[in-house]
Parts: structure tokens; C-alpha cells; sequence
């Protein structure tokens, strides 16, 4: 029996069509080697997720180099896929302001990484309706939505009202004491009188992006 701590999901792609993902925050560096390494000698395409930029500095030089990390998302690539190219991105990823941005490009870089293209809309949050408003219609030209949003999370379901599509909603931790660390958004996302938006986890960009890739399969199928 293998004493190695962990058990890598190798077939997830043939079976979901997205492939597997690394959770960093509660892995210790040593313990990423592992996982890497056991990836590359299968020249395994990987993704990792909520590694920080100094948990990232403690890697080695050489599993450093052989990663496409983004600090902005705090998600790194290795062995990624080609990307392909796309007239038209099939995702729209709408921010209600700027201080949402890790989730939306957690978002933007998993659907990166399973080859499926997005556009991004930030800073168009409820306080300044207007600037919603003004993008509206080419929001209207994507297929799916991701609507990032903090404080009282209003966007998601303000979009609901303007938008055909699906819409998968990303409560985040942004916000003052009442807003608890997201809790608040996540509370107004689920009550939200707009109906069928699906709400993911609190700041969980990675959870919205694959729902969306389970979405663009069904729709290529067609």
C-alpha cells in the first residue's frame, strides 16, 4: 500500500471534461513538491488553486520555473493545455467592483486552463447603476455568466433580471464588519428574488469556472 499522502485524480478529465485541481492554502510547500512531481513524471497537466504569492516563493527554483503562476488569481499552471483559439468568448465574468478581483480571475484562469474562453467585466457593481448599464449589451453577448460580487452581493441578482443566460453567482468576503466575511453576500445570493441564479461557495471563482465548463460541454454538444 502507498504511504504517499495524497491520490491524484488522473482521469477526471476523460470522465467531467476539466481536469484535476490542487487546493493550496493547507498544503505545506513540501508537500506541492510531492504533488508536482508526481504529476510531471506522468507529463500530467495540473492546475493549482489559493497558493499565495510567498507560499509560491517557497517552492524550489525548479518546480518555480516549470510553473505559469498569476499572482492576481493566486492560481499556477503546470503542463498546461494549448490554448485554443475562440471568435467569441462563451463566459462573461462581471465584478461588482475592483476589490472582487482574486475570484474573477480564479474564474478567468480555470476556464483558461480547460480551454474555454472568457471576457471580463469589472467595477460595474450597483452603487453607479449607469455602469452596468452601459456594458449590459455586450454582457448579453456571451453565453454564461460569473457575477462576482461582495457587500450586499445586489449584482447577481440585478443581472438576473437583464440576463437569459445561466448565471452563477460568487459571493465574496469583501466588505465591512457586517458584511461577516461574505456571509452577508452569500445570504443575499441565495435569497435573491431573481430566479434560477445558482450561487457558489464565498469567494469560490474556481467552483463558478466549472460550472460554467460543465454548462459550455452540454451546449458544444448541441
Amino acid at each position: 500500500m502507498s504511504d504517499r499522502e495524497f491520490v491524484l485524480d488522473y482521469e477526471r478529465s476523460q470522465r467531467l471534461g476539466f481536469g484535476e485541481a490542487i487546493f493550496c492554502a493547507q498544503k505545506t510547500p513540501a508537500q506541492l513538491e510531492a504533488i508536482l512531481g508526481d504529476a510531471n513524471k506522468r507529463n500530467a497537466s495540473m492546475l493549482l488553486t489559493r497558493i499565495e504569492p510567498a507560499k509560491f516563493d517557497e517552492l524550489s527554483e525548479s518546480t518555480r520555473s516549470a510553473l505559469d503562476y498569476d499572482a492576481r488569481s493566486q492560481t499556477a499552471f503546470l503542463n498546461a493545455p494549448e490554448k485554443k483559439t475562440e471568435l467569441t468568448a462563451p463566459v462573461a465574468i462581471v465584478t461588482a467592483g475592483t476589490s472582487d478581483a482574486v475570484p474573477a480571475y480564479e474564474a478567468q484562469r480555470t476556464l483558461e486552463f480547460n480551454q474555454v474562453a472568457s471576457a471580463m467585466y469589472f467595477d460595474v457593481g450597483v452603487a453607479g447603476l449607469w455602469r452596468l448599464l452601459d456594458r449590459i449589451d455586450d454582457i448579453r453577448q456571451h453565453r454564461i455568466l460569473i457575477a462576482v460580487a461582495g457587500m450586499d452581493a445586489a449584482l447577481p441578482s440585478v443581472l438576473g433580471g437583464l440576463f437569459a443566460g445561466p448565471i452563477f453567482a460568487v459571493p465574496t468576503s469583501t466588505g465591512y464588519g457586517a458584511a461577516r466575511g461574505g456571509e452577508t453576500a452569500l445570504a443575499a445570493c441565495l435569497t435573491s428574488c431573481a430566479p434560477g441564479v445558482t450561487v457558489c461557495n464565498i469567494d469560490n471563482g474556481y467552483g463558478a469556472a466549472c460550472a460554467a465548463l460543465r454548462v459550455v460541454q452540454q451546449l458544444d454538444r448541441k
